[in-house]
């Protein structure tokens, strides 16, 4: 049985609604004015009365009625009144951060950062909630990457950008651990020696969900950011990658550093340099390491 025939056998049980009947409930505003409203409280579960206070709406049995509709599915009734089940918080969340309701553009702007292969200034733009980070001079791109418009709320474009970046690099830390980001599904790790994605490089990563086929597209060097070998290597050298923009390691954005020692099975060498030193990984074909060590780097 594939993923989804047993996605389809859990709907058909007693225990899980249909999608259709499961969205229609939500397809009301007090609906999703209490749901906001037990959301914004300080502290739940919430009395019948207290939440009827937070919600604008006419009468006591009307208000009944909507709450009564929600509870089970998204709204949980206790001896102590109501609070959100992980289904009414994913419908909140989903409303903060924009992803239904929300389609902001910005125009390209210059991030102050460096491209990597000529050194010109690179550029960021946003438009159908992806970011992207590319060089108008060369025309590199450093990855183009899902980002929810919740995100550039409040935010000065060098804080959308440091979110942005340290996003890409969890979602994609994530995703090799085999943990999809958006459903917590299997993800399959796929090795793919061609161009035709936001990737400048001959050589990519691909990870896909068994589950929900959500898919996201990498470098092999950003599946090593959280590496612990990596992140003292660049400590002793007095940097702390964490806060290092990712489109500003050229390991990071290119496969200049990356040799495909051998396809069957996958071997991969990766050699990062800093300073004086090179740090060396030999890979499998799910990224994980086999090896590393540190040595001095060849003069000249």
């Amino acid at each position: 049985m594939n993923s989804l025939e047993a996605m389809a056998c859990a709907r058909e049980s007693e225990h899980c609604m249909q999608p259709a009947e499961a969205f229609s409930l939500i397809g009301d505003e007090t609906r999703v004015k209490i749901l906001e409203a037990l959301w914004n409280a300080d502290e739940t579960p919430l009395r019948f009365s207290a939440l009827y206070d937070r919600v604008p709406i006419d009468t006591s049995p009307q208000f009944n009625y909507h709450l009564d509709r929600l509870t089970g599915q998204f709204v949980r009734k206790t001896d102590a009144g109501y609070e959100l089940r992980t289904a009414g918080e994913n419908v909140v969340r989903a409303i903060v951060a924009g992803s239904f309701t929300a389609h902001p553009r910005l125009e390209p702007f210059e991030t102050g950062d460096e491209c990597t292969r000529c050194g010109e200034v690179l550029t960021a733009s946003y438009e159908d909630e992806q970011l992207a980070v590319t060089c108008r001079s060369c025309g590199r791109t450093h990855g183009e990457y899902a980002f929810p418009p919740g995100g550039l709320l409040d935010r000065s474009r060098n804080e959308v950008l440091d979110a942005f970046n340290q996003r890409v690099r969890h979602l994609h830390c994530l995703a090799k651990d085999g943990v999809c980001p958006e459903c917590s599904g299997r993800m399959r790790t796929e090795l793919v020696r061609e161009g035709g994605c936001c990737l400048d490089t001959d050589l990519r990563v691909e990870y896909v969900c068994e589950q929900c086929r959500h898919s996201l597209c990498s470098t092999v060097g950003i599946a090593l950011l959280d590496q612990s070998s990596l992140v003292a290597f660049y400590r002793d050298h007095g940097i702390d990658v964490g806060t290092v923009p990712y489109w500003q390691l050229n390991w990071c954005v290119s496969d200049d550093s990356t040799t495909v020692r051998s396809t069957d099975p996958w071997r991969l060498d990766m050699s990062i340099p800093l300073g004086d030193e090179v740090l060396e990984f030999t890979l499998d074909g799910k990224l994980s390491v086999i090896e590393s060590q540190r040595r001095e780097s060849c003069p000249g």
